[in-house]
């Protein structure tokens, strides 16, 4: 399997994990850390990492030293991260905030909770891609494990595929790291990839509408007044 390489900077990568493949190597099979590395032929260090079912950019230091750095700028919330999802429009609220803490579940997964304590925080828009279904921009202000599958299970709409979050059988889990923007040594970098326009991920045009592209640059409510 060859990965696809976004962007090279002398000391990091940005590149592309495919849906269904397991971030680090399982059970005898390469994931995607060990596969790049493969790849490159050089020692990397993940800097933060996707579920399995999930497809979409990823940022993976060359060394000890960038990788803390950036490991840095997430845990200050210095990156800022988007999401593409399907979901059913049966969804509680076509955009807004899911808040809340996180608790282990039944199944190996998890549950949202009302109390505050330390919470998952999620803001998202949606647009209607076909009936029944709508296509959901997310942007995560945390990075809780199973975050965006909790909220949108938590607004009664499971994105299509997530059948640990009672979602609807489907091809693959449909989320995908869509955006990954930040400042690194005080250069500013953005970088945008659509998932792969198969089954219920043709969605260019609808991007284009709703005006995704840059999704950094949309009126998105201050969370100090939510």
């Amino acid at each position: 399997m060859l990965l696809e390489i976004v962007f090279e900077h002398a000391d990091w990568l940005v590149v592309v994990k495919p849906a269904g493949l397991n971030f680090h190597s399982e059970d005898g099979e390469a994931g995607f850390v060990a596969l790049l590395e493969k790849q490159l032929d050089m020692k990397l260090w993940p800097v933060h990492r996707l579920d399995k079912l999930t497809s979409g950019l990823l940022l993976v230091a060359k060394s000890k030293q960038s990788c803390s750095v950036l490991s840095q700028l997430f845990a200050d919330r210095q990156i800022e991260k988007f999401y593409l999802a399907v979901c059913p429009s049966s969804m509680k609220k076509k955009q807004g905030l899911v808040k809340g803490d996180m608790a282990q579940g039944r199944r190996g997964g998890f549950k949202l909770l009302k109390t505050q304590d330390s919470p998952a925080v999620t803001q998202f828009f949606s647009a209607s891609l076909k009936p029944g279904l709508r296509l959901c921009l997310l942007k995560p202000h945390t990075g809780k494990t199973h975050q965006l599958r909790v909220a949108m299970k938590s607004m009664a709409a499971p994105i299509v595929g997530d059948t640990l979050y009672s979602g609807e059988i489907a091809n693959r889990l449909y989320l995908h790291s869509y955006v990954l923007k930040f400042t690194y040594n005080e250069e500013e970098y953005s970088f945008t990839q659509l998932p792969d326009a198969k089954e219920l991920f043709d969605i260019e045009s609808l991007i284009e509408k709703e005006h995704w592209r840059a999704p950094w640059l949309l009126a998105w409510p201050s969370l100090s007044r939510n």
